[in-house]
């Protein structure tokens, strides 16, 4: 047995051990019990700071006027898969230029279980994106229908090599989505990987072994392969790679090509995610891929991106009409500022508040020039990431995003469930999650540039603590 065939079994023996827990039927908190504070907040200079517990005294319930965030543990809602960024090329190239010593800061900070962020769920792209610093496929033989010449040869210089790495610091425990931004020039409308075009018919086949060739190839590197989506924002006709599907094509693809071809090669173990773009129009375009039945059966659910709008509803909506299905976060560019980090903050809150099962950033790292890009994309200095790292001093800059991520990642484990959460204050937005070994995790999000007093509530039991302005919160208890 190989050795890379040997640690993908320890993989999966692993996260199945650890989704087949069974969840504490009842949480009592009781007079005297504590809960431990962590803060994030410009105003105090605090960046996921502990501050500290607090103790439970009897409150008999909670008022209308003072600020209150009430939870329930006892009713649960939808299951977590887990959180993480993207292992693009950008940020695998920017990793291997960094000395040694920088390389496993990150490493530690994103990836340790225990002393970082805890990622646990990632996404890669197939072959290049926008954050590669060259356009490039895996099948680059034009008309090699049946992909005799396919090869992931190039992602074995940096981004495997970082993938293995994290695999390593995160005791294994990384499930990884991959989306593609493009097929090859050949196989599209346009002749070019580059400003839209279309998946040429005659080249679905073609296409959906492309991606089992993918998921083998990777497993084959000890890296499994959790879900894919179809493709990378399907409506959007990009300078970078991009590819449009209307909701018809992605569900006829998937319906005729994809899911059985997945199936045929047994891989139907892998989730098939569909959509891939804003919340705008996602029920609509779940609503044709969902009434098929024959698609329906090989759809996992739902990816949604944070760009051009914050229609939560619509993510809800998607839930409500189809409760077997999941939804998941995929893609949110930000600036690394504190603006951003508010920004995360509250989209993350109300996304899990309306059923997400998971939460995604995009590039785990960029350089000092936001890049390498090969096309598009703004000039040094206008956009960032969560992490910033320059290759020339071999510095690293943890922006404000990542350690407000960090409330989430950190507190809360694959296979939580989210409970119920209520506020009784406008100023004030939370959501509350109770992880496998029974700890509750609450994260509270100050909408004011105002510090003020707030209380934590359950069932005739209450804390009270100062939130600083603009503050991100978590609770564990």
């Amino acid at each position: 047995m190989s050795n890379s065939y040997s640690t993908y079994l320890i993989i999966v023996l692993f996260n199945l051990f650890f989704t087949t827990k069974i969840y504490p039927q009842e949480i009592n908190i009781k007079e005297g019990g504590e809960a431990e504070i962590f803060i994030t907040s410009q105003s105090t200079n605090q960046l996921l700071e502990y501050s500290g517990k607090r103790i439970f005294k009897p409150l008999e319930q909670p008022d209308e006027f003072f600020p209150t965030i009430m939870i329930d543990a006892n009713k649960k809602f939808q299951v977590i898969e887990g959180f993480g960024g993207a292992f693009t090329d950008a940020a695998s190239i920017t990793f291997a230029k960094l000395p040694k010593k920088s390389q496993e800061k990150i490493l530690k900070a994103c990836f340790s279980p225990l002393h970082g962020n805890g990622y646990t769920l990632c996404r890669t792209t197939i072959h290049s994106s926008d954050y590669s610093d060259e356009m490039y496929t895996y099948a680059e033989v034009a008309d090699d229908e049946e992909l005799k010449h396919f090869t992931i040869e190039h992602d074995l210089k940096y981004r495997i090599p970082f993938i293995k790495r994290a695999q390593e610091v995160s005791g294994g425990n990384i499930k990884f989505l991959a989306s593609p931004w493009s097929p090859p020039a050949w196989m599209k409308t346009n002749g070019s990987m580059l400003e839209g075009g279309k998946l040429l018919k005659k080249y679905n086949q073609t296409w959906a072994n492309y991606f089992m060739k993918y998921i083998k190839s990777y497993e084959n590197e000890g890296i499994p392969i959790w879900a894919l989506t179809v493709q990378n924002e399907p409506m959007a006709t990009q300078v970078w790679e991009s590819c449009v599907y209307t909701a018809e094509e992605e569900k006829n693809f998937v319906r005729d090509y994809l899911g059985p071809t997945l199936l045929k090669n047994g891989l139907n173990h892998i989730k098939i995610i569909i959509w891939d773009h804003n919340r705008g129009i996602m029920y609509q375009r779940a609503k044709v891929a969902y009434d098929d039945p024959e698609a329906y059966k090989y759809i996992w659910g739902t990816a949604f991106h944070w760009y051009t709008s914050e229609t939560y509803d619509n993510v809800r909506m998607v839930h409500d009409a189809w409760p077997d299905k999941k939804l998941l976060f995929t893609e949110s560019g930000m600036d690394g500022s504190w603006s951003d980090a508010n920004n995360l903050a509250r989209n993350m809150i109300k996304d899990f508040n309306n059923w997400t099962n998971g939460w995604i950033f995009w590039n785990l790292l960029l350089d000092q020039n936001r890049g390498p890009r090969h096309k598009g994309g703004k000039a040094p200095g206008e956009f960032s990431s969560i992490i910033t790292a320059n290759t020339v001093t071999g510095e690293v800059d943890f922006n404000p995003p990542h350690y407000v991520f960090g409330h989430f990642s950190r507190f809360i484990k694959p296979g939580a469930r989210r409970i119920a959460c209520t506020s009784n204050n406008d100023n004030f937005i939370a959501t509350s999650f109770i992880n496998l070994d029974g700890k509750v995790a609450v994260v509270i999000q100050n909408l004011k540039d105002k510090e003020q007093d707030i209380r934590l509530w359950s069932d005739g039991m209450g804390i009270e603590f100062n939130c600083p302005a603009s503050a991100i919160v978590t609770l564990t208890l």
